[in-house]
């Protein structure tokens, strides 16, 4: 049987996430102003044959790039993505000069569930790029103290800058929600200097609503369903 594979664009997980805004890094990564490398080697009969448990074949492609295939080892891979996601810019290394790139895609195996291919995206110099960066929510809301929630309705954004002013987050402030019904749009972020959020700037990032409990009402009887008193029919069996 064919093994049957399906692809995603990889958002990260919030465990990632949390990793990418401490700052911190495992194993052989290196981490310094959210660029993070990886060692690459070029595909070749040799390392096709290698054990998947131990590494992932990938592509590098761009722009200005030829695709090359690739393999990755699978440990470091998985320990840089906890850290990077697809919102860190990786410095491709192990090739005739290394490359930057960006995690594009990353698929799996619909029956093992574990990483079978990688794609990385080469960046072209000077030239600016456009991915999804995450939100992180900072601070609280005062109108929380009043009963009510705050409804985060969007978790990442489409963002463009130059590579080197890729932020890993962007801080959204829930002070700003101040009493019920209060929303944070997109217009209300500060963003870091050098980046621009592409989305609408009406656009709802976070709502207060009040919790409302809803109260079940009583159910309707039947007639019919009311019970008779079996001693009222035993009366009006004997006087019949």
């Amino acid at each position: 049987m064919s093994l049957i594979a399906w692809s995603i664009v990889w958002l990260g997980s919030n465990a990632g996430r949390e990793s990418r805004c401490s700052g911190q890094s495992e194993g052989m990564l290196s981490l310094s102003d959210m660029t993070v490398t990886l060692p690459i080697k070029e595909r070749s009969s040799e390392n096709n044959k290698t054990n998947q448990k131990e590494s992932i074949p990938a592509v590098v492609y761009g722009p200005k790039q030829t695709p090359v295939s690739v393999v990755v080892n699978r440990k470091e891979f998985e320990k840089l993505f906890k850290v990077a996601g697809e919102s860190t810019v990786i410095e491709l290394t192990g090739l005739k000069s290394p490359i930057s790139s960006l995690v594009k895609e990353v698929t799996f195996s619909p029956l093992q569930g574990g990483i079978i291919h990688v794609d990385f995206y080469a960046l072209e110099s000077g030239k600016e790029i456009e991915t999804h960066v995450p939100l992180s929510f900072v601070n609280e809301s005062p109108a929380v103290k009043l009963g009510a929630v705050v409804n985060k309705v969007m978790q990442e954004v489409m963002v463009t800058c130059q590579p080197a002013d890729l932020p890993a987050h962007i801080d959204v402030d829930l002070s700003l929600l101040t009493t019920v019904e209060s929303q944070i749009h997109i217009s209300d972020i500060v963003v870091p200097k050098g980046v621009v959020i592409k989305e609408d700037g009406k656009n709802v990032v976070a709502i207060v609503e009040m919790i409302t409990e809803e109260v079940e009402a009583a159910p309707v009887m039947d007639i019919a369903d009311i019970p008779v008193e079996k001693k009222g029919k035993e009366e009006e069996a004997a006087a019949a």
